[in-house]
């Protein structure tokens, strides 16, 4: 009976228990540092779900403003210009937007930024990103001709009939992107509108415009 016990007695001594975990000694996760705010600024463009400019825009300033992440915010703009008709004899002043599915943001781009406005319902992403590529910043002549143009009143006469047909080559003479030129993808008749594809920040955007705005090559 000595015998026994003496060797259970050997064996709870070889086999060392684990020690008990305290709540000091479990490692607590705690949140990411924010990345820090250099105060450099720039324009990207970014591709939404066209009709649903305004609600995106609202959405992501309200989880910006709840994350704390005013400092690397600017602001967003959504293209649009107000066109001023002569139709029968009166002036009919209307808003539209120069390229649905698209708006501009200003901010200091960084994962954190990225990473909220993807997670937002409706944004596509930046244009001119990749998986490991980040956005290119509009120019500052993109920029510059952008803010020129906000809340431009242009004053056109309608057009009953295009001078130009689909797969041209045409010049903008008016608006935001004069000056540029593209190819008609589209001739919207019922409103007397020509949609043109236009390269920006290499990728090409649709921008609808009235028929006067615009010169065959």
């Amino acid at each position: 009976m000595n015998e026994t016990q003496d060797i259970l007695e050997e064996v709870e001594t070889a086999v060392e228990m684990p020690p008990v975990a305290t709540a000091s000694a479990v490692p607590l996760e705690t949140a990411p540092d924010m990345p820090p705010v250099t105060g450099k600024k720039n324009w990207y463009v970014i591709k939404v779900t066209a009709g649903r400019e305004e609600t995106i825009r609202d959405a992501i300033e309200r989880r910006i403003k709840i994350e704390g992440l005013e400092p690397y915010y600017g602001q967003i703009y959504i293209p649009i210009e107000r066109v001023t008709e002569r139709r029968n004899n009166k002036n009919i002043v209307k808003e539209r937007k120069l390229y649905p599915g698209y708006f501009m943001t200003e901010l200091e781009f960084n994962d954190r930024m990225l990473v909220l406005f993807r997670e937002i319902n409706g944004v596509g992403d930046f244009v001119g990103s990749a998986i490991n590529r980040a956005p290119s910043p509009m120019s500052e002549l993109e920029v510059q001709r952008m803010l020129r143009t906000k809340g431009e009143v242009v004053t056109s006469t309608v057009s009953t009939k295009p001078e130009f047909e689909r797969g041209d080559r045409v010049k903008i003479k008016d608006g935001t992107f004069a000056g540029m030129e593209g190819e008609v993808k589209e001739i919207l008749e019922a409103v007397h509108h020509v949609r043109v594809e236009l390269t920006i920040i290499g990728r090409t955007v649709p921008v609808e415009l009235e028929y006067w705005q615009v010169d065959v090559i």
